[in-house]
């Protein structure tokens, strides 16, 4: 019995090197898919940033052109080339008066702390 045990004197180490090299490929791959994650947020909220300064630029534009604000959404994007993806972002125009500023919101509607 004791010559059982001196033939295979690494047997028990080898087998805690692959369970802490299995460990070390399990938490790796959850550091990307985390990483992932927050590089895909990160990108949301930069092209809504860019969506709100879009239409700021072309309502002050429209204002300084013709000298009333846009009357709807649809106005901006055919006369000032807005465009922007309607299945992520709701933009809510609310125009107030033709001077007066239109309330505008821009909502991302795969953020689901937005819903």
């Amino acid at each position: 019995m004791n010559d059982r045990f001196s033939r295979y004197p690494h047997h028990s180490l080898r087998k805690s090197q692959g369970i802490l090299y299995g460990i070390f490929c399990v938490l790796l791959a959850c550091l990307f898919l985390y990483a992932l994650g927050s590089f895909g947020q990160d990108t949301m909220q930069r092209q809504q940033t860019s969506l709100e300064n879009a239409l700021q630029r072309d309502i002050a534009q429209c204002y300084a052109v013709e000298g009333i604000y846009p009357p709807s959404l649809a106005y901006l994007k055919e006369h000032y080339g807005l465009t922007y993806d309607t299945d992520t972002f709701y933009v809510d125009y609310q125009p107030i008066g033709s001077n007066l500023y239109p309330d505008v919101t821009v909502l991302n509607l795969k953020d689901p702390e937005a819903r």
